[in-house]
């Protein structure tokens, strides 16, 4: 399939978040950004949301992957991510496929009071730890509409150590927007504004990877090669 790369052209985005803007649950989540602006936020994701970015990144391990962060605010300084959304694993540059996901995932959610946090990239690389041009437009985009957005990037690394040590703390790097609008990584001083909230995460992450869970995680690109592969993964941690 042929399509617009997404580097090129931004219109198109800002078409649908600004429709997705519209609906009472997306009006009183931009109201309240003003109080994730003024001051450094802390951000929390829920295990589920949390071990399905893991596991979608496992499945495609030669391959870029991304996702949507579906979440709201909770308190004065804590984005709390609630789910996430698995996107893609093969050109996930590529703008029409980018559309029509977020499109359903903005109908789907704002039904349930949430909306679009931020994002998560995966490189294909296991060494590289930069954000790709890909990574910083969409998460440019979702940032105009959220300020408070959250930019995650697996840190394979940290995942490969993982069943060597008792880290409770997430396998992936927390960007977010500096005063001056750049994304900078956030924690390299050690302290930590990126939680998941059960503890005991990392341990039920490692028993899913050992009896290969990753396999029935389901993306969009899944999805649009065939209707009937359940986009939200409603089955998976059943």
């Amino acid at each position: 399939m042929r399509g617009k790369n997404y580097c090129t052209t931004t219109h198109p985005l800002e078409q649908i978040f600004c429709a997705g803007g519209s609906s009472s649950s997306s009006r009183q989540q931009l109201d309240c950004t003003h109080r994730v602006m003024g001051g450094e936020s802390n951000y929390e994701i829920h295990q589920n949301a949390y071990i399905k970015l893991v596991l979608h990144a496992l499945k495609h391990k030669t391959s870029a992957v991304n996702g949507i962060l579906l979440g709201r605010l909770s308190g004065d300084e804590t984005v709390e991510i609630v789910d996430s959304v698995p996107l893609f694993h093969s050109q996930i540059g590529l703008l029409p496929p980018l559309e029509i996901s977020l499109i359903m995932i903005e109908e789907y959610y704002n039904d349930k009071g949430l909306s679009i946090v931020g994002y998560f990239h995966a490189n294909e690389r296991f060494d590289d730890f930069e954000l790709s041009n890909v990574a910083k437009n969409i998460g440019d985009h979702i940032s105009k509409y959220f300020p408070g957005a959250a930019l995650l990037l697996l840190d394979n690394k940290k995942l490969e150590a993982l069943p060597k040590g008792k880290d409770r703390s997430p396998v992936m790097q927390l960007h977010t927007k500096d005063a001056s609008r750049n994304w900078k990584l956030v924690g390299s001083d050690g302290s930590y504004r990126l939680i998941v909230k059960e503890p005991s995460a990392n341990v039920i992450l490692l028993d899913y990877i050992s009896s290969e869970k990753w396999k029935d995680v389901t993306d969009f690109d899944d999805h649009l090669d065939d209707i009937s592969k359940d986009w939200l993964n409603s089955s998976l941690f059943n």
